[in-house]
């Protein structure tokens, strides 16, 4: 091999080795300066820094669209209205019955609101929403989408198909909050006890307005003692009665006797809750509970009771009802007066004015305030809704005042205060505070306060059930069902004394009259008479039907089983006593 060969073979030794990072021989590789090492390493970490800098960047423009595209535009939204947004993402706990039958829950829902920045053509945006919202004002629309607000109102609570077609108009600057939007599904049938909420889902009247907080803040439902079936039945046959009779207004109540537990309670003229601004004033206003009546004479119950409990009466008694009754320029009559003497018994059946007012002037006036204060009768009750009224008493309380309060005027109170009263005289003789709110226990069991004895309880029943028998509340009876009831005809004050054309008329009943369990009143509001009833709009012919037909009806539902005609505890209740004709003094 030439020489020449020989070095270019050693050069490429060489350079393989140098390539292989490896060294032969005397060779020695070139040394890295250290600060291009430094240089290089600076390099590679800010890449991996630059490289996680933009992962979070994506991740949080990524999550901001989601939020945008699912929930709209919040932090706009907060900004213009934080309470709206504190109220629109709480909901409040459903509402149902005693059988756990729902009456108010909330509905998730969507509400459309504009960023008026952001909308390229106001006009055509305001055309596009009136043609899918028709009950959107255009010219107001237009304003609100004018105004340069980065948030405005336009319709809250919208329907799923709504939306969708507020979605489709695919306008910038439209978006949705989602909220909850309060839903009755009976509609107006427990209206006045219930209330309702506003646009920000805030209790403004009935049990929303007093539980709001607990509304808003519990999961569990807050049942009622109502009853949706019964509450069904009470407000239908008031509504034909009603019709029926060309009333102005009804009201009614069924109240359980052992516990003070409303089971229906209804006001008409009603309304829908679910659309609270519709309502006129008169259907708002809830008679039941906050309307005050002089209640005619249903009140010579507890006149009765309070006389025979204090021992200034007996049921052999007799009092002089041949005449009218003069007290100083006041005349008190009886309508188709009996003109004979009276016992207490027939006082009673026959509703006699006159022998009531002698029987209260024998109570005395302190004595009978002593007792309608026991029983409720001088003060708000302290119902579970904020609607409840004030009993108007007279001032000063003359003995005239005390005769005429015992036949029912005079004095005025809610028909749920009269409820209350029968009840506490027909169940033994203890009161219990009326309830709307159900509580656990044994029958939903409830302390009482005793304002008659067991027998006085015993004579009422008695004279109650002979009403039904064979004095005014005839038109109360039902086969299987015994009842005992009183009627009640008063004539409305009016501003030059009282109307006698318009009358309020009702009628209390007490069922089964053998172990009272339910009271079940019915008023009617200047009813007028007609061929049915031979031209008469008095209690016994009006509202006494009315009582008869929802005893009928409810009875089974509940579970009581009928009363044969020869039980021995309705025997134990049969009051005999000179029947001398069937003409009655007052209905």
């Amino acid at each position: 091999m030439s020489e020449r060969s020989q070095i270019e073979r050693a050069s490429t030794a060489a350079g393989l080795r140098r390539r292989r990072g490896r060294s032969y021989g005397p060779y020695m590789p070139p040394r890295v300066d250290d600060e291009v090492r430094r240089a290089l390493e600076t390099g590679r970490a800010r890449m991996v820094v630059a490289g996680l800098f933009m992962v979070l960047a994506f991740a949080l423009v990524g999550g901001r669209l989601t939020e945008l595209a699912v929930l709209g535009e919040t932090g706009a939204y907060r900004a213009a209205s934080h309470s709206n947004a504190d109220s629109s993402l709480t909901r409040r706990a459903d509402i149902v019955d005693r059988n756990g039958e729902v009456l108010a829950t909330d509905l998730p829902t969507a509400s459309l609101y504009a960023n008026a920045r952001r909308l390229l053509d106001p006009e055509e945006a305001a055309r596009g929403l009136v043609t899918v919202l028709p009950d959107l004002d255009y010219d107001k629309t237009l304003a609100k989408l004018r105004s340069d607000r980065t948030f405005v109102w336009l319709r809250r609570n919208l329907t799923p198909r709504e939306q969708l077609e507020v979605t489709a108009l695919g306008i910038p600057g439209l978006d949705f909050i989602p909220e909850f939007k309060r839903v009755y599904p009976h509609g107006p049938m427990l209206a006045h006890l219930l209330g309702y909420v506003d646009s920000d889902n805030t209790g403004i009247a009935g049990l929303e307005k007093r539980f709001d907080s607990k509304l808003t803040s519990a999961a569990d439902p807050l049942q009622l003692t109502i009853d949706l079936r019964v509450q069904h039945i009470l407000r239908e046959e008031l509504r034909r009665a009603m019709l029926e009779f060309r009333a102005k207004a009804a009201a009614g109540v069924v109240l359980d006797t052992l516990n003070g537990e409303v089971v229906a309670l209804v006001s008409l003229p009603d309304f829908d809750p679910n659309h609270p601004g519709k309502a006129r004033d008169a259907a708002r206003f809830n008679r039941a509970t906050l309307g005050v009546y002089e209640l005619g004479s249903t009140f010579k119950v507890l006149t009765a009771a309070m006389a025979l409990e204090a021992g200034v009466a007996k049921m052999s008694g007799r009092y002089d009802a041949t005449r009218p009754l003069r007290v100083a320029r006041f005349t008190i009559r009886d309508y188709h007066a009996k003109r004979r003497w009276l016992s207490l018994p027939e006082v009673f059946i026959y509703s006699s004015n006159i022998g009531a007012a002698l029987i209260a002037r024998d109570i005395g006036a302190a004595r009978q305030q002593d007792y309608l204060r026991h029983l409720g009768m001088l003060d708000p009750l302290p119902l579970e809704i904020p609607e409840t009224g004030r009993p108007i008493a007279p001032s000063p309380w003359r003995e005239l005042n005390t005769m005429t309060v015992g036949f029912g005027h005079g004095l005025a109170v809610s028909p749920l205060h009269l409820a209350s009263g029968v009840a506490a005289v027909a169940n033994g003789g203890v009161r219990h505070q009326p309830t709307l709110i159900r509580r656990a226990g044994a029958a939903g069991e409830r302390p009482g306060q005793r304002v008659f004895s067991e027998a006085t309880s015993l004579q009422l029943r008695k004279l109650m059930r002979l009403t039904v028998l064979n004095g005014t509340g005839q038109n109360a009876e039902v086969p299987g069902y015994p009842v005992g009831g009183k009627t009640g005809t008063a004539e409305k004050p009016g501003r030059r004394g009282y109307a006698g054309a318009s009358l309020l008329s009702s009628f209390v009943a007490v069922f089964p009259i053998t172990a009272p369990r339910y009271v079940v009143l019915a008023i009617l509001d200047e009813p007028q008479g007609n061929e049915s009833t031979n031209g008469y709009a008095t209690g016994g012919w009006v509202a006494a039907p009315v009582v008869r037909n929802v005893i009928g009806r409810m009875a089974p539902l509940l579970g009581i089983p009928p009363v044969p005609a020869d039980a021995p505890e309705l025997r134990r209740l049969q009051l005999d006593i000179p029947m001398e004709g069937r003409r009655l003094a007052s209905y």
